[in-house]
Parts: C-alpha cells; structure tokens; sequence
C-alpha cells in the first residue's frame, strides 16, 4: 500500500506530542518546556482530523466509484485493527492494577463498550482515561459509513456543506450551552471543581469533539469530488503550511493556561481542526512535503496505536523502577521514560498488533466495493 510520508510525519507528531502531554504524570520535562507539553493534548485534534481524513477518503472514494459500500468489510477490518491490541491493554489495566497511572478505574463495561467517553464520573477513577478519544473514533467508525451511503443516494454538494456546518455551529452551540450550565458554576471561587465537569461535558464526549472528524471529512470529500479543486490548493502546500502554523500558533496562545474558559471551549476547537485540516493537506497529495521523509516517523506512524495505547503503563512502571532516582537529572530521566515507552509500543505493536494486521490482509475477504486505503500510513492512532 503507498505511504505518504507527509502524513507519517504529521502522525508521529501527534503521537509524541500527546506522550509528552501525559509526561505530567511524572513531572514532565520541566523548566522551558511547559507550553510545549500544556498543549499536547492538541496531538488528539491532529489525530482526528487524520482519520476523519483517511476514512472520509476511503469511504467516499468506495461510494463515488461503485455506489455501494460493504460495510460488512468495513466493520470488520475496524474492528481486526482495533481490538486485539485494546483488549490485551485493558486486560493488562484490569488484572495489574499496581501497574495503572492511577489505583481507580471506571467500571469495566465501559471500555468494551467504548462509553467511557460519555459516562466518565469520578475523577478518581481515571486510570485508561486516554481511551476517551478512541470511543469518539468508535463512534465516528459506527456511524459514518451509515450516514454517508444514505447521502449517496441523493449526492448534494450541499446537503453535505450543510451537515457539517450544522455539526460544527451545533456543537459551537451545545459547549456554550453545556459551559454556562455545567462548567461555568463549577469555576466559582477557586475552580478546585471544574476539572470533573470539564472532561464529563465539554472534553470527552463525542458530541463535543466532532469538529476535527468533520474537517477530515470535508478534505476527504473535496479530493474525491473536487479534485481539481484539491489540487489547485495543494500547489500552494507552502502557503497551506503557512496558515496551518498561524492557526495553530493562534490556538496555543488561546488555549494557553485557559483550556476551561469560555471562548477557547466554544470556539476553539473548530479552528483548531482548521489549521489541522489546513497542515494535513498540505502534507498529502502530490505535493513536496507530502513526499518529505524524516527519518523515523515512518515507524512512530506504524507503532501509533500501540504507543498510544500502552504509554501511561510503561511511565508507571518505570517510575516505580526508578523510585526517585535520577531526581535531579531530569534530562536523563525523561529519556529513560522514552526509550522504555518506544520498547513497551514496539513490543504491542510486532507481539500484537502487527500480526493481525497481516493476517487480517492475508485472509480477511477482500471486498467488491471497499478497496484499501490509497493512504494508510496517515490517519488516527487507530487506523
């Protein structure tokens, strides 16, 4: 399958930089570095835009071809890539709880179930918290292919312009609405109990965070049916990179220090998905950063998932290893937590999630309508 190095490149910063947001756990890397890991948590935007962008693109592209779409196929090759490696993750969080970022857990149905996201309680129990963003792509994977061979049926350009400025201005609407009911009273005095109500109705639920699924799509839709269009704006990818990193660079000096205020929740996620959208079109497609190589990404973008899935279980362990040792030496110590969590992502990810990835290309069915991705080094940490 082509790669795209671009997106492996915008991939892997997305999965570092979200480790480097958790690296709270153990302190982080301290002094001169606290914007770069306050704003980690942007890397689950990037990712979302990426796989609104892959399988927008894989979906639309089944759909204006043939027609159809097997969503049989679909679901299942969802649910190979995705499961086993989750699976042996969570029975690690489960079975080990000395080895968690945090004693409490969520009850267990929750993540099978992926409603972590939407019933999230007890800051307490906050161990396996990262999975709240793969339960939005679960949600995203469930109903996407479903809405979009509805709309295929009587394709217009804007029908689909006006589903995805009804989800954004909706959701723009409901973090308002959800801010001055839930969070806004929690903010009174010294906002010690804000955190709670900040995750449970503005950060983790799907309904809140469609904004970067959205703009994926909307790329995704414009290569498929626009192609001239999308390629009159990749021969610009300087000028896309450009505005990309204006946007995001505007997105850190608002979120900065205020994630829980009023206009950053309201409107602060959908220009973050725009400069997203605006970086991942730069970088896919015929376009000189999309054939941009940076040495290691490549692999980082393959090992995602798994890194993503088991790095809070290997800084635990290692702090508990290190057991305040190396205090002083910060730099070291941050190293040994990297080199130890890009060992525990290799070791998932070749031990686990690699081999069902080839027995599922080997012998899954190979479907009439849904062909692989053109782009499958690019997407979420879960594609």
């Amino acid at each position: 399958m082509q790669r795209t190095p671009g997106l492996d490149t915008l991939r892997a910063i997305a999965i570092v930089w979200v480790m480097l947001f958790h690296s709270y756990l153990l302190g982080g890397l301290g002094t001169g570095f606290a914007t770069l890991e306050h704003a980690g948590w942007m890397g689950v935007d990037l990712f979302f835009v990426l796989s609104g962008y892959l399988i927008g693109s894989q979906v639309l592209r089944s759909l204006h071809a043939t027609g159809t779409l097997d969503l049989g196929d679909f679901y299942r090759r969802r649910a190979v890539r995705i499961l086993p490696a989750f699976f042996v993750v969570l029975a690690i969080y489960v079975a080990l709880p000395g080895w968690r970022e945090t004693p409490g857990m969520q009850p267990l149905w929750q993540f099978p179930t992926f409603t972590f996201n939407l019933l999230f309680d007890n800051p307490e129990n906050y161990a396996f918290s990262h999975v709240w963003s793969l339960c939005v792509e679960e949600h995203f994977y469930l109903v996407f292919p479903l809405l979009a061979l509805v709309l295929a049926r009587r394709a217009s350009v804007g029908a689909f312009v006006a589903i995805c400025l009804a989800v954004v201005v909706g959701g723009m609407l409901l973090r308002a609405w959800l801010w001055s009911s839930q969070l806004a009273p929690a903010l009174v005095g010294d906002g010690d109990g804000a955190g709670l109500p900040y995750l449970r109705y503005l950060y983790y639920p799907t309904w809140s965070r469609l904004d970067g699924l959205v703009a994926g799509v909307a790329l995704a839709a414009t290569g498929v049916f626009r192609p001239a269009m999308i390629a009159r704006l990749r021969a610009h990818a300087t000028a896309l990179l450009a505005c990309g990193l204006l946007v995001l660079g505007a997105m850190l000096v608002l979120f900065d220090g205020a994630r829980m205020d009023f206009w950053p929740c309201v409107v602060g996620y959908p220009a973050l998905a725009l400069g997203m959208a605006l970086l991942v079109a730069a970088a896919s497609g015929d376009t000189w950063l999309a054939r941009l190589e940076v040495p290691g990404a490549g692999w980082l973008a393959r090992a995602s998932y798994s890194l993503y899935l088991c790095h809070k279980l290997v800084f635990t362990l290692v702090q508990t290893a290190l057991d305040g040792h190396l205090a002083d030496y910060r730099f070291l110590r941050f190293a040994i937590y990297a080199v130890a969590t890009l060992a525990g992502g290799a070791l998932l990810h070749y031990a686990i999630e690699r081999p069902f990835l080839r027995w599922r290309d080997r012998f899954a069915k190979r479907s009439a309508t849904l062909s692989p991705p053109k782009v499958i080094r690019g997407g979420s940490a879960a594609d």
